[in-house]
C-alpha cells in the first residue's frame, strides 16, 4: 500500500502544544477569559480527551467559536490502525500535518503475580532518527524532524481513547467496576527517535500527561528511553519528576556497541556508564538497561559475562530483547533457550534482569517497521 506524505500543511497550531500554564495564560490574555475556562479546556482535550472545541459544551459558543478559529484539537491524521491476531497490541500510523508518517503502539498486559493487569503506550518523538541503530528500523530511515509537544501527546490521547473504551465495555459487561476506569496506565518513550534528541519538547510532553487535572499518568509509570546520550542523562538527572529512565546498552564493549550503534563512537561505554551512575547517585533511582538481543552478535555466553562484570554492582535492571528483524536488516533472532541461557549468567554477576514478552509482531510493532512496509 502506497501512502502519500506530502499532504499539504494545516496552518493552526494544535493546542496540545501549550501546557497547563500556558494555555491559562493564552485564555485570560488573548481571549479575555477567566482561569476557570482554561481548566475547563484542559480537562475536556486532555482528560476526557474530546477531539473537537464545538463538543466542549461547557464552555459558551463564542469562546469555542475564537478556539476553532485559532487551534486545532488533534493533529494527527490516522493512515493505518492494526491490531494484533491475539488482540494484545494495537499499532497506529499516523500522518502529521506536514504529511510526515510516526507510529503508536498499544500494548496490553494481563495480570500476573508481580503486576496488576496495564496498557501501555508506545510513544514517537521524532519523525525518523538521526542516530542510525543498525537493528531499527527507524534508523535505518534517517532523521525528518522533532515533533512538537501537542504530536507527542497526541499519540497517548488516541489510544486512551480505546483504553478508555475498552474499560467501560468491561463494566457494562459487570467485569470492572467503574471507579476502576483508567484506560492507559503507562507510558514509555521509546517509539521513533531519540527522546533526548528532542528534549525540552519530550520533557513538556511528559508534564502535560503526568498532570492530576489530565491523562495523570504517574510519573513512576513513565519510561524514557535513549541510546545514550551522556549530557543529556547528567541534565535529566536534575528534573524534579519521577521517571524511569531506560539506556539502550545492546552490547557490552566498545568495538561491539560500535558496530550496531554509531553513537558509541561519541560517547564510549565509559562516558555513557560514568553519567548513568552520577544519575543513579543523584537520583537513588534504577536504571533500565535495554539489551536488544542479536543472533552471533552480541548474544553469547562470553557477552553475557563481559555485560555483569560491566554492570555488576550498579542499581540497574537489564531488560533483554529479541531483535524484531527489519528487512533491510542483517541481524536474526536469538532464540529463547539462548536468551534465558544469557539471563542465567547475567545473574551469576547479580544483576537482574528479564527476557522481555514479545508482542505485536505480526503487525509490525517494532518501532519504524510499520513505516517502512507503508512507505
Amino acid at each position: 500500500m502506497a501512502v502519500a506524505i506530502n499532504a499539504p500543511s494545516r496552518t493552526k497550531p494544535t493546542i496540545l502544544d501549550l501546557g497547563r500554564s500556558e494555555l491559562e495564560r493564552e485564555v485570560v490574555d488573548s481571549f479575555g477569559q477567566s482561569r476557570y475556562r482554561a481548566k475547563q479546556i484542559w480537562q475536556a482535550v486532555h482528560r476526557e480527551c474530546i477531539d473537537d472545541f464545538d463538543a466542549i459544551t461547557t464552555l459558551p459558543k463564542a469562546l469555542r467559536n475564537e478556539l476553532s478559529e485559532r487551534y486545532v484539537v488533534d493533529p494527527l491524521e490516522k493512515v493505518l490502525h492494526l491490531t494484533s491476531r491475539d488482540g494484545s497490541t494495537d499499532k497506529a500510523l499516523f500522518r502529521l500535518p506536514d504529511g510526515e508518517l510516526i507510529e503508536t503502539v498499544l500494548m496490553r498486559y494481563k495480570s500476573d503475580s508481580h503486576r496488576k493487569a496495564r496498557k501501555t503506550v508506545c510513544v514517537s518523538t521524532q519523525a525518523g532518527c538521526a542516530l542510525g541503530c543498525t537493528f531499527c528500523a527507524t534508523g535505518q530511515q534517517g532523521f525528518r524532524r522533532q515533533l512538537s509537544v501537542g504530536e507527542i501527546v497526541a499519540q497517548i490521547i488516541f489510544m486512551q481513547r480505546i483504553g478508555l473504551a475498552e474499560d467501560r465495555a468491561e463494566v457494562e459487561d459487570g467485569r470492572r467496576d467503574l471507579g476502576s476506569v483508567q484506560g492507559v496506565t503507562n507510558v514509555v518513550f521509546m517509539g521513533m527517535g531519540e527522546p533526548l534528541a528532542n528534549y525540552d519538547n519530550t520533557m513538556a510532553a511528559i508534564r502535560s500527561i503526568n498532570d492530576a487535572n489530565g491523562l495523570a499518568v504517574g510519573a513512576r509509570h513513565i519510561t524514557l528511553s535513549t541510546v545514550g546520550l551522556a549530557p543529556q542523562i547528567i541534565q535529566l538527572a536534575g528534573e524534579n519528576i519521577q521517571i524511569n529512565l531506560a539506556v539502550s546498552l545492546h552490547a557490552p564493549d566498545d568495538e561491539t556497541r560500535s558496530e550496531t550503534m554509531p553513537i558509541n563512537r561519541r560517547y564510549p561505554l565509559s562516558v555513557l556508564l560514568d553519567a548513568c551512575r552520577r544519575y543513579v547517585e543523584s537520583t537513588d533511582r534504577r536504571i533500565f538497561f535495554e539489551y536488544v538481543l542479536l543472533k552471533g552478535q552480541n548474544d553469547t555466553i562470553s557477552h553475557a559475562r563481559k555485560l555483569g562484570n560491566l554492570l555488576s554492582g550498579m542499581l540497574c535492571h537489564v531488560n533483554l530483547i529479541p531483535v524484531n528483524p527489519t528487512s533491510d536488516g542483517p541481524y536474526e533472532r536469538t532464540s529463547r533457550d539462548d536468551a534465558e541461557l544469557f539471563q542465567v549468567e547475567l545473574r551469576r554477576f547479580g544483576v537482574p534482569s528479564t527476557v522481555r514478552i514479545e508482542k505485536g509482531i505480526d503487525i509490525d510493532a517494532g518501532c519504524g517497521q510499520l513505516r517502512a512496509r507503508v512507505m
